[in-house]
């Protein structure tokens, strides 16, 4: 093990941690060899990635696991367009890995930096009413044990798990592989454009349902939503790519130079943040283009900021939103990040936020410089009213026995975990308040 004096921080800035020891295995022997002398001296092992939770899923005051040596793809079967991965890929790296078999992931979200072991731990699940979550398109896994063995999950063998590792938390063991369903590239047809929010929001049920991947942000303090439509076509339609002057001006210097600028002046002097919010709906609403897949689903964001989002019922959604928005009103609050609101199809994977119903999401965000509490609370207790569920990754305050009645498989997991995990090898603070501690029921 190698000691550290580092301190790790998340990109957020919500959550650091100087771990008592850093490991970066290059195999899995080598992260089977990590996990059991852990164990074997009391301490707890968590992986991390790319550090993009907000929530303190991946923090690791024991040991913590660098995985970024085990990635890359491991073997594919083209016929069934099937791909293994190394556990640490970032998703970034996809599209280059999957091309030159003809594949591409089914749906992905609008960040790519995370490694794809996170990215379907903490339940990430991008847009689409009809598409499910990044963690549905897995179709087997390989991770290490409390004990510091090797479990292989899939079809044939522990099939019974698979709904508790696609979507695991970290909480079951160390992912060392992940096997993808992929399908056929494709390209997205992109629409951006700035709508009334009333429409938009009588209009999202259907839309949701209707469009391949729609979402819409609102920007507090105006009447506007940005909606994003995207329309899937065969790969051999024709690309009709932003010119790459418009992308640099759309992506760089006014979603992310600007806007930068925008959140600090607001943090500075908050009367502007109602003005400058309706100045930015109009810049970021419009747009139209052809390309692939990842370069349409997927936007760079170097604006730091701090994210809370819950999963709710599709149909509550609409409702919640205008009791945001009457909340900011009432409270008299400066908001300058916008609302984002998406969709993803009801799933079977037990921890998912979309477990057993059609699912819209709510996510509000703070510029990282600015305290978020007072603003989170306030719409967690909307959220909450609505039975909504917080994603895994997010900042959120709800604890194993609130979280227990969302979930109907709840203690089928955590009878997962104790059977994986029996000593609570990868436990952490943040999985003993969302779970409770390991060998105790809730």
């Amino acid at each position: 093990m190698t000691a550290t004096g580092a301190v790790w921080r998340n990109w957020g800035r919500s959550e650091k941690i100087r771990p008592a020891h850093v490991e970066r295995p290059k195999d899995v022997g080598a992260v089977q060899r990590a996990v059991a002398s852990a164990a074997s001296r009391g301490l707890h092992v968590k992986p991390v990635g790319a550090g993009h939770s907000f929530s303190g899923i991946a923090v690791a005051p024991g040991v913590q696991l660098d995985l970024h040596e085990l990635s890359g793809v491991i073997a594919v079967d083209a016929a069934s367009g099937r791909v293994t991965l190394g556990a640490g890929t970032n998703l970034y790296r996809l599209p280059e890995l999957l091309k030159p078999y003809g594949l591409a992931m089914e749906n992905m979200g609008d960040i790519d930096r995370q490694t794809i072991a996170g990215a379907t731990a903490t339940g990430t699940h991008g847009t689409g009413g009809r598409f499910g979550g990044l963690a549905t398109q897995i179709v087997g896994a390989a991770l290490v044990t409390g004990d510091g063995s090797v479990l292989r999950v899939d079809e044939r063998e522990n099939a019974e798990l698979l709904p508790a590792v696609r979507l695991g938390l970290g909480a079951l063991g160390v992912l060392v592989e992940i096997t993808l369903q992929c399908v056929p590239e494709f390209l997205l047809h992109a629409v951006e454009r700035a709508e009334p929010l009333e429409d938009v929001l009588d209009a999202y049920g259907e839309r949701s349902l209707s469009d391949d991947h729609f979402e819409f942000y609102w920007f507090p303090h105006t009447d506007v939503a940005v909606t994003k439509t995207n329309t899937r076509l065969p790969f051999d339609a024709a690309r009709r790519p932003r010119a790459p002057f418009g992308a640099w001006v759309d992506d760089e210097l006014v979603s992310n130079g600007v806007y930068r600028a925008i959140c600090a002046l607001g943090t500075a002097l908050p009367p502007l943040v109602p003005p400058v919010n309706r100045l930015a709906a109009r810049l970021m609403g419009h747009g139209e283009f052809t390309d692939h897949s990842a370069k349409v689903f997927v936007s760079d964001r170097a604006v730091r900021f701090r994210e809370m989002e819950y999963a709710l019922p599709r149909e509550t959604v609409p409702s919640a939103l205008r009791e945001v928005e009457q909340l900011i009103r009432r409270r008299d609050w400066r908001i300058s990040f916008p609302v984002e609101v998406r969709s993803a199809a009801a799933d079977d994977n037990w921890m998912s936020t979309a477990y057993g119903r059609e699912t819209g999401y709510i996510a509000v965000h703070r510029y990282f410089r600015e305290n978020p509490t007072e603003y989170f609370a306030a719409v967690e207790e909307i959220m909450r009213a609505h039975d909504g569920r917080p994603h895994w990754g997010k900042m959120h305050t709800r604890r194993a026995e609130d979280l227990r009645p969302a979930y109907p498989r709840f203690d089928e997991f955590l009878a997962v975990r104790e059977r994986l995990d029996p000593a609570g090898v990868f436990e952490n603070r943040y999985l003993r308040s969302v779970l409770g501690p390991v060998g105790v029921t809730v």
